[in-house]
């Protein structure tokens, strides 16, 4: 029985650059994490130590700076696409690249009742993401969010659950329900318009977050995918990961008051995860490398 190198790949994580465009007096910013990966011919760094084919990782995340400065940034799954075919078209070995993209938002001080030209604050958490596989001459798109913070005060259900001797939980028909949503869709082709595309995505699963009334978080992040997958035709299916970030009824009968859903204890941990696949029945499963590091 013989030992090989096994799936691999290397790159510079999580650079870190925001990009000004100064071309009128109203500036805008980028501010992005990007992180680098590059898949190929690396057997011979890793048995002999050859680096022919290594590409140093300090070089790709040269090539980051200066593609922000040779062209505008643009979408950040414009931006992914133009890396990744860039190392894969120059770099001597390399047959694949991963690029990851995370987009922090910045909204524009309000002056006067109108936005500032130069000033800019981050509002919230959320960011934008982008993951771009390039494979030869094939490109795969897997676009989302994370971080992005919902509640409803109302609306929520949760009841006919086994019970046994541990269930300490009480069955509710009006509750908080909150999450921290992260989802990634996968694009069937890349002939999109990626910020509009993401834009109404976005919109239309914070809609059916909003208006379905939930009798479990499962129900919730099945019908945000089915909402978003039924209005764009472009996307082959939606991954969502919805932690339940728990509301637990405060007991305030120690001092006599009642408490119909008022007062709430927020608890950060532990928490329930719900996490799901909602997908076309007709398209082809992806491949897990689109999604994550290759399985070891």
């Amino acid at each position: 029985m013989g030992i090989v190198m096994g799936p691999n790949q290397y790159g510079k994580a999580e650079v870190r650059i925001v990009s000004v465009n100064r071309d009128t007096p109203r500036h805008t910013i980028k501010d992005l994490n990007v992180s680098s990966s590059l898949r190929g011919d690396l057997d011979g760094a890793h048995l002999t130590g050859d680096n022919s084919n290594v590409l140093p990782t300090d070089t790709q995340k040269n090539t980051v700076y200066a593609f922000a400065k040779e062209a505008p940034i643009g979408e950040i799954e414009e931006f992914a696409l133009r890396l990744g075919r860039h190392f894969v078209g120059t770099a001597d070995g390399i047959t694949g690249a991963r690029i990851l993209i995370d987009e922090y938002s910045w909204e524009r001080i309000p002056v006067g009742g109108t936005g500032h030209d130069h000033s800019f604050a981050r509002s919230t958490d959320e960011k934008r993401t982008t993951a771009v596989t390039i494979d030869g001459d094939q490109a795969h798109v897997v676009s989302g969010l994370k971080d992005l913070i919902v509640l409803k005060s109302t609306g929520s259900e949760f009841w006919g659950y086994p019970k046994d001797k541990y269930t300490t939980l009480s069955e509710t028909n009006d509750r908080i329900l909150a999450t921290a949503v992260t989802a990634r869709w996968r694009y069937l082709h890349t002939d999109v318009d990626w910020g509009k595309s993401f834009e109404s995505i976005r919109a239309t699963m914070l809609e059916a977050f909003a208006t379905t009334h939930s009798l479990a978080l499962q129900q919730s992040l099945y019908e945000m995918g089915k909402a978003a997958m039924e209005k764009h035709p472009e996307v082959a299916e939606v991954r969502l990961s919805l932690p339940n970030k728990h509301h637990f009824l405060v007991d305030l009968e120690y001092c006599g008051l009642e408490n119909n859903n008022e007062v709430f204890f927020a608890a950060d941990r532990p928490y329930g995860l719900i996490e799901g696949v909602v997908k076309r029945d007709d398209v082809e499963e992806a491949p897990q490398a689109w999604y994550s590091l290759p399985q070891f």
